[in-house]
Parts: C-alpha cells; structure tokens; sequence
C-alpha cells in the first residue's frame, strides 16, 4: 500500500510537472511564432538586428570608456609635471594615423597601461608604477604598443564583434527555448511518472543535454574566434610599435619586468602580460598571446633589422 502511494504521488507531480513545462513551452512558441509573423522582410530583418547589435555594442563600448576610467581613479598628467613623456607622446603621434589621446596616471592592482578611444583622441592610461619600473625607450615602447591599438581601433572592433557574436548566439538561444522547455518537461516527468525522480539517464534528458550542449559550444566557438583575433591583434600592436620606435627590444625589455614585476591583474588591458602555460584549455581563452611568444617575436624582429643594416653597411646598396 506504501509503495503504491509513493508511485501515484510521484507519478501525479510526474504528469504535473510535464503538463507545466509543455504549458511553458507552447506560450514561448506561439509567442515567438507571433512576433515571426510581424518580421520584416528576411534582409530588413538581418540589417536591424545587425544595427541593433553594432549600436548596442558600440553604446556600451563608449559609456564602458568611462566607467572604466572611473573605476581605476585616473588623473589627468599635466604637461609640466612630465614633459618628456609627453614630449615622447607627440613624436610618436607625428609618426602614426591617430588623434594624441589624453594622458592619464593611475594607482592600480598591476604595473600596467591601456587605451581607450573617446572623443578628443581617446584615454591613455598608465599605472604609476611603470615610471619607476621602466626606463624612457621601454615607456616609449609602451606608448607605441597602446597607440598601435587606437590607430587601428582595436578595442571597438572588439565590441562590435562581441556584440555580433552574442546578438547571433542569443537568438539562436531564444529559438531553442520551445525545445528547450518541452524536452525539459518531458525529461522531469517521465522520470518522477517512473518512479525515479533523480533519473537523468532517459531519451529526453539526452535530448535535452545534447542541445543544451550544442548552444553552449556555440557560445564557446564565438568566444574563441574573439580571443583568436584578440592574440593576433596584439602581435600586429607589438609590430606596430617596434617600427615606430625602430627599437623592438625596448618592448621587449618593458614586456619582461612588466611580467617579471607581478602577475597580470587587469584583464582589460591591452598591455597586459600573459602567465605562460601549458594548458591549451587557458591558452585558447587568454586574450593575450605568452609573453614569452610576443618577447622572442620582438627579438627576432631586432635580429632581422640589425642584419638588414649590417648589409646594407657593407654593400652600400640597400639589400630589398
């Protein structure tokens, strides 16, 4: 008589359960066949909600601008409290495509830097720690890696990216969730009509894992494409920086007592070192290549235009 109360009470929260889920499911479906029947034409409907991600993204890059600038207690630095460096700033300027961003001197958790764009030429920020730790060409070296980043609008090609890549992932999300909900349902209430509520091992739920699964490894898969070209976007600012400066070493040297000095802290920043590892889970995720990778790259780089000089020193003719 016990075991028969337990089975029709499991299997009436079962079927309660079931009906509650399939209810779910059915308002989400015909609410979404609803708002489908009012689209727009298939292209006007990709062109808006593309617009609607680019303006969202870029919204939000913008106003992130200077809630992060709040957030690290940035202060402006005057020309006359550091002339050279300032000095150093319009050179490098002069010698790129980009507006001279405002300079800027932070107390933060990490000897590091990082720009932003904004009207006027952006922000410029730099962790006072680095005056003490680096010395004038490798600040320099840091200021050409961070105008490298503005000149070719990094940081905002990012965003927008992002917000394409999460706009894409969360309608294919909203579509599912019909699916979602049902094999949810029917996953739940078979189990507890079979007597075992903690049962997870049916049709359904492997149904409902594989989706749920699938819509997870798309949002991984655009995270990945992101961090891929977040790597190779700093390789390019590093490359960027040694021709300005025509010293590919003193990046080199600010890069490993950046490393040297602590571990990375702000994973905004755009100069932020990369703790080397062997796990290709962290490597993939990292938005920054090892440092140990961007430093040899650096000297390697040195190498060739030392042997370039050398060469054309003995010929007289350049060597193309």
């Amino acid at each position: 008589m016990v075991r028969l109360a337990f089975r029709f009470a499991t299997a009436t929260v079962g079927v309660l359960l079931l009906a509650g889920y399939l209810a779910a499911a059915l308002v989400v479906f015909r609410t979404l066949r609803a708002l489908w029947a009012l689209r727009p034409g298939t292209v006007e409907l990709v062109v808006l909600l593309a617009a609607a991600a680019l303006g969202s993204a870029y919204l939000s890059y913008r106003f992130g601008t200077a809630r992060l600038l709040d957030a690290v207690d940035a202060d402006p630095i005057p020309r006359a409290r550091a002339p050279e460096l300032h000095r150093r700033l319009d050179a490098l300027v002069s010698r790129m495509d980009v507006d001279r961003p405002t300079l800027y001197v932070a107390d933060a958790r990490a000897p590091n830097a990082f720009a932003v764009s904004g009207a006027g030429g952006g922000a410029l920020v730099i962790d006072r720690s680095l005056f003490r730790l680096l010395s004038p060409p490798e600040l320099e070296g840091i200021l050409a890696h961070e105008l490298a980043h503005l000149e070719t609008r990094d940081g905002l090609a990012a965003a927008m990216i992002d917000g394409l890549a999460r706009t894409a992932v969360g309608l294919v999300t909203l579509a599912s969730l019909p699916a979602l909900l049902a094999l949810s349902g029917l996953a739940g209430g078979s189990a507890w009509i079979r007597g075992r509520p903690g049962d997870r091992s049916g049709v359904f739920a492997r149904l409902h894992r594989l989706l749920a699964g699938g819509l997870v490894a798309g949002f991984v898969l655009a995270t990945l494409l992101a961090r891929t070209r977040s790597r190779r976007r700093e390789f390019a600012a590093d490359d960027r920086a040694a021709a300005v400066t025509g010293d590919p070493l003193a990046l080199a040297r600010a890069l490993r007592r950046i490393e040297r000095a602590t571990e990375p802290a702000w994973p905004f920043a755009p100069l932020s070192t990369h703790r080397d590892t062997d796990d290709p889970i962290e490597r993939w995720l990292s938005t920054h290549p090892p440092t140990a990778d961007r430093i040899r790259r650096l000297r390697e780089r040195a190498e060739a235009e030392s042997d370039r000089r050398g060469r054309e020193g003995w010929t007289g003719v350049p060597v193309r």
